[in-house]
């Protein structure tokens, strides 16, 4: 009897979250013999009695514990989740750098399978918050975001259009990723995406700065230097049409803009004076005064 509780009370010196294999109890038991946990038949038997393990990574909450306390937590300990968020109008160059440092994992490996599976170089994560299982390798993980991004794509094609074109909904994730730079309010999103139509009907560049803000650009300021030595079709000062590429991630709101668009003229916009949204405008001469006014207030601002 002593030397029973004497095993049960023996300190179990454990990483907090631990991997455990899929399969039956023996085989797990088996598996943890041979990662140093030292468990042995009459600890199966335990586990019978309690319950099965469940499979996977698993969030212990502690890194020293009896041996019965550490049997009781392999059947009940829940699975190790960590929680990341995609920022609406963020890069996957910044995304994955996050990922990396949160998830431990190699961000060179990332960037590579990135590559290799992305559909398109942006806009294949839907801007959101996922709640991840510790654990996964940075292939496990990419895939899982970008199967997860394709089945909610598919599912708001299919509401919307009745079918799911994947190189058509990219031309519109391409829209949304524009809006998502240049708009300063969810209410503005279809009022620029209306610009952008407007102004590709009538065979304009789009001239938006917000388009050049892509991969590791995504947080630079943008210069007349950046625009005349940029040469990619992220630069709609000289690329005629949308770019290539989504800028960059995008949430709902500005795919439902992309597609359905505000009904109007406008075909260009400016930062107001106090900077908090755009004013809108159908004729360039407008748009000048726009400038000007954006101007003087920056310029006020500055002497005060």
């Amino acid at each position: 009897m002593i030397v029973g509780l004497f095993y049960f009370i023996q300190i179990v010196h454990t990483q907090r979250v631990i991997y455990l294999p899929k399969g039956s109890v023996n085989s797990i038991v088996t598996y943890l013999d041979k990662k140093q946990y030292n468990l042995n038949k009459l600890d199966k038997y335990i586990l019978i009695v309690l319950g099965k393990p469940q499979s996977g990574w698993i969030d212990l909450k502690s890194t020293s514990m009896t041996k019965i306390e550490f049997l009781y937590k392999l059947t009940t300990s829940k699975a190790a989740i960590k929680k990341i968020t995609l920022i609406p109008g963020e890069t996957y160059y910044f995304f994955l750098q996050e990922v990396a440092n949160k998830f431990a994992l190699d961000l060179h490996k990332l960037f590579q399978i990135y590559a290799q599976y992305g559909y398109k170089k942006d806009g294949n994560i839907l801007a959101d918050t996922y709640h991840i299982p510790f654990g996964m390798k940075e292939k496990q993980l990419l895939l899982y975001l970008f199967e997860l991004t394709n089945k909610r794509y598919k599912q708001l094609s299919m509401k919307i259009f009745g079918l799911y074109n994947k190189k058509n909904w990219y031309n519109y994730i391409t829209i949304a990723s524009i809006i998502e730079k240049e708009s300063a309010t969810k209410k503005e999103m279809p009022l620029i995406s209306s610009v952008i139509y407007n102004r590709l009907k009538k065979g304009m560049k789009l001239q938006m700065d917000g388009a050049l803000n892509y991969g590791k650009y995504s947080h630079t300021k943008i210069t007349p230097k950046l625009i005349k030595q940029n040469n990619t079709t992220y630069n709609t000062y000289k690329h005629k049409g949308l770019p290539s590429d989504p800028v960059c991630a995008v949430e709902f709101e500005a795919i439902k803009a992309a597609i359905f668009p505000a009904n109007t003229k406008y075909l260009y916009f400016m930062k107001s004076a106090n900077g908090k949204y755009h004013n809108f405008s159908i004729s360039y001469k407008r748009h000048k005064t726009n400038i000007k006014k954006r101007k003087r207030a920056i310029y006020k601002s500055k002497r005060h």
